[in-house]
C-alpha cells in the first residue's frame, strides 16, 4: 500500500464500528475521497479534532488495493476555521459549501480550483457579517468550476437578447429566460430585476478572491440568495440545508428540550 500525501478538507464525517470514522474529504491531488481513521473516537486519538467538518488539513493517506476507502493513518490540521462553528448561520453557510462541492464532484476527480473556491469560501463565511450572502457568491464560484456557469447574457430558450418585459431565471435551463420562454417552462421560474441580473453579472465576472467586496442591498441579496439556492439544488440533485430550516429545527429542538425539562420537573412533585 503505497503512501499519498495531499492537502484536504473535511466535507463530513460519520461514526463506524466502536471507535472509527469514515471522513469524506475533498483533496487537492485526489479530488473528492473517502476514508477510515481507526481509533478516531477513542479519548486519546492521535486525530484530535483534526477530522471535524470543514477542517483543512494534511493529510496522509494509504490506498488499500480493490477497496474504495482509503486508510487515514495521519491529519495535520492547517487551518480549524472554527469561527465557522460559532453560529448556526456560519455553521449553515459553511455545510452548504461543503455539501455542494460533494454533491457535484465525482469520487476521485481532482478540481483545484474548487478546493480553492472552497477555501475562500470558508475564509469569507467566517469574516462576513451576511455568512449566507457570502456563502451563495462562493457557490456560484465552485458551480463554476465544476462547468455549471449559469448563462446571464441572452435567453438561454430563444436565444433572444431583448426580453421585451421581465427576464426569469430557469433553473433548468441554468440561466436567464424571457417573458414567453418562462411562460412555457414547467416549473416556476423567478422574476430577476435589472439590478440583481447586473450584479449577478459582476459577481462572475470578479476574481473569487474579491467577492466579499461586493456589498448589496437588502432586496437584492435576498433575490440573489433564492435564484442561487434553487440552481444549486436543481444541479446537485437534491435539496440542500438552508439557513431557514435550521433555524426552524433549532427552535423545534428548544421547544422539545422546554417540554422534558418541565415534564422532568413536574413528576418530581410530591
Amino acid at each position: 500500500m503505497p503512501l499519498l500525501k495531499t492537502a484536504g478538507i473535511v466535507l463530513k464525517s460519520r461514526k463506524w464500528g466502536e471507535a472509527d470514522r469514515i471522513v469524506t474529504f475533498f483533496t487537492l491531488k485526489y479530488g473528492k475521497i473517502r476514508g477510515v481513521a481507526r481509533g478516531a473516537r477513542r479519548m486519546k486519538s492521535r486525530f484530535g479534532s483534526a477530522l471535524e467538518p470543514f477542517v483543512h488539513c494534511d493529510l496522509d493517506l494509504y490506498e488499500k488495493h480493490g477497496d474504495s476507502l482509503y486508510r487515514i493513518s495521519q491529519a495535520d490540521i492547517r487551518k480549524s476555521f472554527y469561527t465557522l462553528r460559532d453560529s448556526l448561520e456560519t455553521i449553515s453557510a459553511a455545510a452548504r459549501l461543503a455539501n455542494l462541492a460533494g454533491a457535484i464532484t465525482a469520487d476521485g476527480d481532482a478540481v483545484p480550483r474548487i478546493f480553492h473556491a472552497l477555501l475562500e469560501g470558508f475564509h469569507a463565511v467566517g469574516e462576513s457579517s451576511d455568512p449566507s450572502h457570502s456563502a451563495a457568491l462562493y457557490e456560484v464560484e465552485i458551480l463554476r468550476f465544476a462547468g455549471y456557469l449559469p448563462h446571464l447574457d441572452r435567453c438561454t430558450g430563444c436565444r433572444s437578447l431583448q426580453s421585451g418585459g421581465a427576464w426569469f431565471f430557469s433553473p433548468r435551463w441554468g440561466g436567464t429566460l424571457c417573458t414567453p420562454c418562462a411562460r412555457r417552462e414547467p416549473i416556476p421560474c423567478p422574476v430577476v430585476s435589472p439590478a440583481c441580473l447586473a450584479f449577478f453579472r459582476q459577481a462572475l465576472k470578479m476574481d473569487p478572491a474579491l467577492l466579499p467586496r461586493l456589498k448589496p442591498g437588502p432586496s437584492i441579496r435576498q433575490e440573489l440568495r433564492e435564484v442561487i439556492e434553487l440552481y444549486v439544488e436543481c444541479v446537485a440533485g437534491r435539496r440542500l440545508p438552508r439557513r431557514d430550516g435550521l433555524l426552524a429545527a433549532e427552535a423545534t429542538a428548544r421547544y422539545r428540550s422546554s417540554r422534558v425539562s418541565v415534564a422532568q420537573g413536574s413528576s418530581h412533585r410530591v
